[in-house]
């Protein structure tokens, strides 16, 4: 039996990346070119046996501004980040030989930001260049571009959290714990937090807005790159532009829906449950985009070409996440409150779902 799931996982995971994988060379990395402790390497090898899976591809990925060399003979320059895919077969046939070392040359080039597989099929089919040559395909994206823009913006937030967290502790705790999802203290008449409109409140949600902006922005750069390309640089400056503004207008169109909470609570004639409402999701969001951007991080610095897929699953994770807690703030208050359960239902679908899925449509057919 657990065998028998050993083989289910291996199956879904090749299913999901559309490449059996044969063999990953990411270990077998050799690195050279340190002559002190402090100096970063400049080298790393990588010995190639061109026997073994004699129908199988090649799968590199080489970072911008590496000279590459096969064997002693210069093959070429990597001017952007650059995947290189080529079949087992003509990759012999250009070198003529059965092993291979395949040496990439740049000033503190590390194992983490390059990559090398063998996989029995690509996920699409590979064209030939000139004289043989196996395809070569520049990525669009600059890695080192977005990895210092996510840090950056990354030390930024987790600076005025900790600033934020100082100044008003108490309301930082109240909001920020992942308890409050399931206790709902804030919809018994003693919760604390009964004023959306004051500093302290108002600037945890422009942090929390931060947070998502900085999702949204690598969404657009992921999914949206042609488009963004064909008008400016995606470049860290404009980047960090993009975010800031981001940041703002999220700020604006959050302190929009609350209003329109309120205004809908109050022709539902709902009290002031506007406010539990609100800060119930707000919790949700937080919780869940920060799960999103450490999922991010674990990508974006170790298996930067899987970013967009990893991407696109927490993006769907938080569709589904976000629809179940509109349900469970349902149930929450139908249990504490003394409301007619259609008016409830009325008041969400209004306040909170069909809004929640038009702009959900609205994500697919742009990124689409």
């Amino acid at each position: 039996m657990r065998k028998f799931y050993l083989l289910v996982f291996f199956f879904l995971i090749t299913g999901v990346s559309n490449a059996q994988l044969l063999e990953n060379f990411q270990n077998q990395w050799e690195e050279g070119g340190k002559t002190t402790w402090f100096e970063s390497n400049d080298r790393l090898k990588l010995p190639l046996d061109l026997t073994s899976f004699p129908r199988s591809y090649f799968s590199f990925e080489i970072p911008e501004g590496t000279v590459v060399f096969l064997g002693e003979k210069l093959w070429f320059f990597a001017e952007r980040d650059t995947i290189l895919n080529t079949s087992l077969e003509d990759f012999r046939k250009l070198v003529n030989k059965t092993t291979v070392d395949l040496t990439l040359f740049k000033s503190g080039i590390s194992t983490d930001v390059v990559s090398a597989k063998k996989v029995l099929k690509l996920e699409r089919p590979i064209e030939v260049a000139e004289e043989g040559m196996p395809a070569i395909e520049k990525l669009g994206l600059n890695r080192q571009e977005i990895k210092d823009f996510f840090i950056f913006s990354l030390v930024i937030i987790l600076i005025i959290i900790t600033a934020y967290k100082s100044a008003y502790s108490y309301i930082f705790t109240v909001i920020a714990r992942p308890i409050s999802l399931l206790n709902a203290e804030d919809f018994s008449d003693s919760g604390s937090l009964q004023k959306f409109f004051s500093f302290d409140v108002l600037f945890f949600v422009l942090v929390v807005n931060m947070i998502s902006a900085l999702a949204m922005i690598l969404s657009i750069v992921f999914f949206m790159e042609t488009w963004v390309e064909s008008r400016i640089t995606i470049n860290f400056q404009n980047l960090m532009i993009g975010w800031g503004i981001g940041a703002l207008a999220l700020f604006i169109l959050t302190i929009i829906k609350f209003t329109t909470i309120r205004i809908i609570a109050y022709l539902f004639e709902l009290g002031k449950v506007e406010f539990p409402h609100f800060f119930y999701l707000l919790r949700l969001v937080l919780i869940v985009t920060t799960a999103l951007i450490l999922v991010l991080a674990y990508f974006i610095m170790n298996d930067f070409y899987l970013t967009k897929i990893a991407l696109s699953i927490s993006i769907s994770v938080f569709f589904w996440v976000y629809i179940l807690g509109i349900f469970v703030l349902f149930i929450i208050m139908m249990n504490r409150l003394s409301f007619k359960k259609y008016h409830l239902f009325t008041y969400l679908c209004i306040a909170e779902l069909v809004p929640f899925l038009i702009l959900a449509k609205w994500v697919i057919v742009i990124g689409g």
